[in-house]
């Protein structure tokens, strides 16, 4: 019996249920000191005193870690996004944002570090701050990688000149918090010439190179490891702050330093989705053909970083147009370095170019889906490329006849229960798939078992699940033969739980590595290292698809948005356990839900600061804003992907806040062109 595609329950869930899991912050270590983080205070400026002399007599306290005495940090050292990016701290005086951490309190207890860390005196020579986004900002710049770089196809304006109906608006999203409910946890300790770490992310060999390159330390003299992680959606996919001082805490006395940050200073530290303000204009004549679409997106940055917020992938994917042109600015600001969050660049995106669409449709007066239909393109719009595979129509068609689309009035405001406007909305989406290099050894026991083992890393998806099953038809046998090893950097290079792409690239590593055991008749150990593997995957538009219905209710007397129906099709080749992906396209939903309704980082336009850091006031999804979501795959498979598998993680979000949206205006007549969808903004 095949294992794959089999429902199955989580193999950590009793583990999880009964509390029985241990989380970084769990893990009982000898000797363990705590170390408390200080955070600046102003968005822009230097620090002039740190009175240590005022905290180092308090009980417990061991000593004061900061910028004149700290582990000097390799200069060079760096990550994804820039020479710094929140990796150089503690090493000068300057501080770029407001919650950069320019102290760590090391003492015996918790209460000792915390109580030492807030007394702490730090006063500063404050300067001229900007927090300030705009799309218009003067320092705004055009922003460009090899994967969002700048598209001209065709002369847009003259296909804009031509069209009968022209969309031309703006869209905006704020900051957006990860709000994972595992607050960012190490604890780091020297054993020998070697540094060791439990910390909480979401792919510990990356993490352990950076560390190793940041202590100038060879990568086999640090090992990180990550047992359970109590989600991430991208705020763990970096070197974190706590792990970086955690390890300076652990060098400079000589014992085990934890620490564990605060709420708050998650928010503060620990990267957002950054603030968008996007500019669409679309173009299609009386039939609803699309001429042009032409879509610039400015975001905000830190001078810290070069992350780029991908805000018009989508463009470039979903329909045929005669035309397109995209464009990206980045605007460095006294901010928090952002970084990729849930459907990074996707989510906002997809809020615009879904919104744009379907306000097109209203001044055409075509049915939204239809409109869709029409502009199904060939191949890809921009690149020219053939799809290896696409079923967003499939998606559309199906997920419009369990929703009951064909009886829609699509005329705004004409459904009332009672007090509240009834309406409904669609938002179709596409998010990448594809697979990085990974490596993975497998062991042939005497006991007629199997060790499967791979850096991989479970932020709460199932990955320890679905790779089971994976490695158990690779190898030809039970479920129960089969003992996995992840979450280890020692394990070797593995990708990182993130962009969709985690199952998709070690699935490829087990696979191999099965298939060379087979071929040594199941005996002995092998290591396999897909790096040189992955040239075909370029050949082809690879991505997911989806389809989201939504049904809302607006009372017009209050503002009050509620989401009464979620349906989602999905489009993301193989299922490997139906279970475990409705779980994830499920909870993705729910994230595009919030981030319609909910989500909003405010600042202090005074002082540049977060007002709202904290669950109280930065509002989230609660489970009385959920209603019953039902959520369901279109058949598919994925050539040239083990397996056939699509990423199932971020699409379920891509999609959501669009179709809400859209119901908004469905219900109310009414047009919402900025994120969250608060009270005041659907008041009459």
């Amino acid at each position: 019996m095949k294992a794959v595609g089999v429902a199955q329950p989580r193999i950590e869930g009793p583990a999880k249920v009964t509390g029985a899991a241990r989380y970084a912050a769990d893990i009982p270590i000898e000797g363990l000191a705590f170390g408390a983080v200080v955070l600046a205070t102003v968005s822009r400026g230097r620090i002039r005193e740190i009175d240590v002399g005022a905290v180092c007599d308090l009980p417990g306290v061991l000593g004061v870690i900061h910028h004149r005495n700290a582990p000097r940090l390799n200069p060079k050292a760096g990550g994804f996004f820039g020479p710094d990016g929140q990796l150089q701290l503690l090493q000068d005086e300057v501080i770029p944002f407001a919650g950069r951490p320019v102290a760590l309190v090391v003492a015996e207890t918790f209460e000792q570090a915390q109580a030492a860390a807030h007394a702490l005196p730090v006063t500063y020579d404050e300067e001229p701050h900007d927090t300030g986004f705009t799309a218009d900002h003067p320092a705004g710049r055009p922003a460009s990688t090899i994967f969002d770089g700048p598209v001209d196809v065709a002369d847009v304006e003259a296909e804009l000149a031509a069209s009968s109906v022209v969309v031309e608006e703006r869209y905006r999203t704020p900051e957006e918090h990860h709000s994972a409910m595992e607050p960012h946890s190490a604890t780091a300790w020297w054993d020998g010439e070697r540094l060791e770490a439990i910390d909480s992310n979401q792919g510990p060999f990356v993490i352990a190179a950076t560390l190793a390159t940041l202590f100038s330390l060879s990568l086999e003299k640090v090992r990180i490891r990550t047992e359970h992680v109590g989600g991430g959606f991208g705020s763990k996919g970096l070197c974190g702050p706590q792990l970086i001082l955690a390890a300076m805490g652990a060098q400079r006395f000589g014992r085990p330093v934890r620490v564990t940050l605060t709420r708050t200073q998650v928010f503060l530290t620990t990267a957002m989705r950054p603030a968008t303000d996007q500019r669409i204009r679309i173009g299609a004549d009386a039939d609803g053909r699309l001429r042009a679409i032409w879509h610039e997106s400015a975001f905000e940055i830190s001078p810290l970083v070069e992350y780029i917020e991908g805000c018009t992938e989508l463009t470039k994917t979903l329909y045929a147009a005669r035309a397109i042109r995209t464009r990206l600015t980045a605007v460095p600001l006294d901010i928090l370095p952002p970084y990729s969050m849930r459907g990074p660049g996707a989510a906002p995106g997809s809020f615009a170019l879904e919104s744009a669409m379907d306000e097109l449709a209203e001044r055409l007066g075509i049915d939204p889906l239809e409109l869709r239909l029409r502009n199904e393109p060939a191949t890809g719009p921009v690149s020219g490329l053939p799809f290896s595979s696409r079923n967003l129509v499939e998606c559309l068609r199906e997920g419009a006849r369990r929703f009951g689309w064909g009886t829609r009035d699509h005329r705004p405001r004409l459904r009332r229960e009672g007090s509240v406007l009834v309406g409904t909305g669609l938002a179709a989406t596409s998010f990448s798939a594809g697979a990085f290099p990974s490596s993975a050894t497998i062991t042939a026991e005497a006991d007629a078992t199997f060790t499967v083992a791979i850096g991989a890393t479970d932020l709460g998806t199932g990955a320890r699940t679905a790779l089971t099953a994976i490695a158990a038809d690779a190898l030809e046998v039970a479920t129960e033969q089969i003992r996995l090893r992840i979450s280890d950097s020692d394990l070797g290079p593995a990708w990182s739980a993130g962009g969709s792409r985690g199952t998709t690239s070690w699935a490829w590593a087990i696979t191999e590595a099965a298939e060379k055991l087979r071929g040594q008749e199941w005996r002995g150990t092998v290591t396999i290292d897909t790096t040189q593997s992955l040239g075909g995957l370029a050949d082809r538009e690879r991505h997911a698809y989806s389809a989201v219905f939504a049904e809302v209710t607006a009372d017009p007397a209050t503002g009050e948005v509620r989401v009464r129906r979620l349906l989602g099709m999905f489009a993301v080749g193989r299922v490997v356990n139906p279970l475990l992906a409705r779980s994830q396209v499920i909870g993705g939903m729910i994230g595009g839900l919030s981030m319609a309704l909910h989500e909003e980082g405010m600042r202090d336009p005074v002082t540049g600061r977060h007002v709202n850091a904290d669950f109280a006031g930065y509002h989230i999804a609660a489970h009385a804003d959920v209603p019953d979501i039902e959520a369901d795959f279109v058949p598919g498979h994925e050539p040239g992907i083990p397996l056939g598998m699509k990423g199932a993680g971020e699409i379920g979000n891509v999609g959501t806040a669009a179709a809400i949206v859209n119901a908004v205006w469905h219900a109310t007549g009414v047009r919402q062109r900025s994120l969250p969808i608060r009270l005041d903004r659907v008041l009459e």
